[in-house]
């Protein structure tokens, strides 16, 4: 999965950028008070799109 389009699918969810880290970008959900780590790759995999989604608690991308 593109990484705009895994981006795109956090901010339609409610979720929003908390900071640059030094090679991942933090992103949180304030529904629920939790964050999580999102890489600056060009290309996300899957199960880790996945595994993101559940952690800040918003369905995952089809």
């Amino acid at each position: 999965m593109k990484r705009q389009q895994f981006i795109k699918h956090l901010r339609e969810h409610g979720c929003f950028l908390l900071r640059e880290g030094a090679k991942h970008s933090w992103w949180s959900n304030s529904e629920r008070t939790s964050r999580s780590a999102v890489p600056r790759h060009r290309e996300i995999w899957d199960i880790l799109a996945k595994k993101i989604c559940q952690d800040l608690g918003i369905p995952p991308v089809k």
